[in-house]
């Protein structure tokens, strides 16, 4: 029910943190890969071998495009690439704005409307969004971010109003305050970091890893039923 063997998955994101670790989860489950990310992605490969790897910044339209032309045919689809920049509203550049919007959001949509074709042709296909526990709260300093993500969870309902019926489930997962790059300024912080753990009922930060099994099931068979849903992998944050 949870394998992935015959199926082709894409992950964007896939150098670091969330989507490296969706991506060996994948690649355990037995999918074919196709990682899509900036930068040099040896890294992964190693952990992935024989992953088709994309180098592309999805802040630009082009590279979104290329990127979306090297997804034809996927089964899967993990919009996992995101940033975030942490600066008071008042203080917030609008280039920063922009460019956050342009990942987080303008990016997801652009490339599971190309990918989505294909699969509603095929009657079968999975897309996955990688939303935030900020998607349903604001969040500190971080609008752009706060803003996207709320969006995400938006734009993952109505994708899915409109596929579902035609076979493609859409779904997204809400990580917690998790280990990665994005957060290092937030675990350096004691006092921060000390007040995030106090509300997590898990008792700790989570790890890239925790993210992986929630992937794996809406990725597979097990997921066929669900539609719509954003899963929350908080170790218990928003029921605080």
């Amino acid at each position: 029910m949870f394998s992935l063997r015959g199926k082709i998955a894409a992950v964007t994101g896939a150098r670091s943190g969330i989507g490296r670790a969706i991506a060996v989860a994948f690649a355990a489950a037995g999918a074919e890969l196709v990682l899509v990310g900036r930068g040099d992605q040896a890294s992964i490969a190693e952990c992935a071998p024989g992953a088709r790897l994309v180098a592309a910044d999805l802040a630009g339209p082009d590279q979104v495009d290329r990127a979306a032309d090297a997804l034809a045919g996927v089964d899967i689809l993990v919009n996992n690439a995101g940033m975030i920049t942490r600066a008071d509203a008042l203080e917030t550049l609008m280039s920063d704005w922009r460019r956050t919007l342009a990942v987080n959001l303008d990016a997801v949509f652009a490339l599971s409307q190309r990918v989505a074709g294909p699969m509603v042709e095929r009657g079968a296909g999975k897309i996955i969004n990688v939303a935030s526990v900020l998607s349903f709260q604001g969040g500190i300093r971080v609008p752009a971010y706060t803003a996207s993500k709320h969006a995400i969870v938006g734009l993952t309902r109505a994708l899915a109003n409109e596929l579902a019926p035609r076979g493609v489930q859409v779904n997204a997962i809400a990580p917690g305050y998790i280990r990665t790059d994005n957060t290092i300024p937030l675990q350096e912080d004691a006092q921060r970091s000390e007040a995030i753990v106090a509300r997590i009922p898990a008792g700790r930060w989570g790890d890239p890893a925790d993210i992986a099994g929630a992937a794996v099931f809406l990725a597979s068979a097990a997921s066929d039923y669900v539609n719509g849903t954003v899963l929350a992998v908080d170790g218990g944050w928003l029921s605080r």
